[in-house]
């Protein structure tokens, strides 16, 4: 388990090719993390209110200023973060 914050994706990335060789895609549930291994599947839970979502890893970040993972624009907006830009969250590994 680890915790931060999480921040996300720019629609201006979509399209662009990501660590994994996929394109991004701001509507799938996809995220970029420094160190898991791609296609891990993470639950990220804001530790504010309990919101939480399922996204698989399948870019890298360089992630600073106590960011830990960047969501994708659909996980960013189902964990209502999209006004605040950056919230804290708990990852845990699902599947690897």
């Amino acid at each position: 388990m680890q915790e931060g914050r999480a921040s996300y994706y720019s629609n201006a990335f979509a399209g662009r090719r990501t660590a994994s060789g996929e394109r991004y895609e701001p509507e799938l549930m996809t995220a970029a993390h420094p160190t898991l291994p791609l296609g891990t599947w993470i639950r990220v839970t804001r530790v504010d209110d309990g919101r939480a979502v399922v996204v698989r890893v399948n870019d890298r970040c360089g992630c600073g200023g106590g960011r830990i993972v960047d969501l994708s624009r659909q996980a960013a907006r189902r964990l209502d973060m999209l006004r605040a830009g950056v919230v804290p969250v708990r990852i845990e590994v699902l599947q690897r």
